[in-house]
């Protein structure tokens, strides 16, 4: 009779592991082939980035509020500077990348400030990493993988847990087309399981550069499920719609990831 009683314990062990492991609806290496071209793809290695960037802010209620920036990269060497053009009262304002620090440029006082990929943008639902490549297979490991479908595409929704300090969030959900491995949503968890932003990337475009064609966002729209009002009984969200056109692929001149170079740039 104990025997039995042991034999039923295993094989309900055994369904159960075949459940979880069923769960995982794509092979653990094709998933994790995926999820390494969905980082692969945010990030322009061998060549340097540039493109004008209009950020719009919408607070419900409040109206809108933008921002226009020109935005340089060199991902291979973890470079990046963004220059503020508008409006006005911003114009000349900055943030830059270099030797693993974050700097805020503000040329009312010419004082750069130590800043952080996890600090918002101009005050938007914008982080400063969103504007940088991406490190979902880097920073997270794939707790759950399902079969889903997001409108017409086709996707694999990724469930990941943070295993690096350098994580923007405890856990994220990510929304990954099967045919070219692009993300098309995020959500982002706090380390209690409550959901902080949903972002979605409804478009992309093809730009040459290097030798290659990148699939680059046309529009990245940020709510921030935190912040909110009720307007007519329904409720409604901060959101940051991010644009990125001019996108040009070649190499910039070094003294663009420079503290120098905003400085010189505040003042035209």
């Amino acid at each position: 009779m104990k025997l039995n009683l042991n034999i039923k314990k295993s094989l309900f062990a055994m369904a159960l592991s075949f459940f979880a492991y069923s769960a995982f609806a794509i092979p653990e290496n094709v998933a994790a082939n995926l999820l390494q071209q969905a980082e692969d793809s945010t990030a322009f290695f061998g060549t340097d980035f540039k493109a004008s960037y209009e950020v719009v802010q919408q607070k419900p209620g409040e109206g809108k509020s933008k921002t226009n920036a020109t935005i340089y990269r060199r991902d291979n060497e973890s470079k990046w500077t963004i220059l503020i053009t508008a409006p006005l009262k911003d114009k000349g304002k900055g943030y830059l990348q270099a030797d693993d620090s974050i700097w805020f440029y503000d040329p009312a006082d010419h004082r750069f400030t130590f800043s952080s990929s996890k600090d918002k943008f101009q005050g938007t639902n914008a982080n400063t990493s969103d504007f940088a490549p991406q490190r979902y297979k880097s920073d997270y490991k794939i707790e759950k993988v399902e079969d889903v479908t997001l409108g017409k595409l086709d996707c694999a929704l990724f469930t990941l847990k943070a295993n690096s300090k350098k994580a923007d969030y405890p856990t994220i959900k990510l929304w990954v087309t099967k045919d070219d491995g692009l993300v098309r949503k995020k959500e982002d968890y706090s380390l209690s399981g409550q959901k902080l932003r949903t972002t979605a990337i409804p478009s992309y475009q093809k730009v040459d550069g290097n030798g290659r064609t990148y699939s680059i966002p046309i529009t990245m729209v940020i709510q921030d499920n935190l912040k909110g009002k009720k307007i007519g009984g329904k409720m409604s969200f901060e959101s940051t719609t991010i644009s990125i056109s001019n996108a040009v692929l070649e190499k910039q001149d070094d003294a663009v990831y420079t503290k120098p170079y905003l400085e010189l740039m505040s003042g035209k």
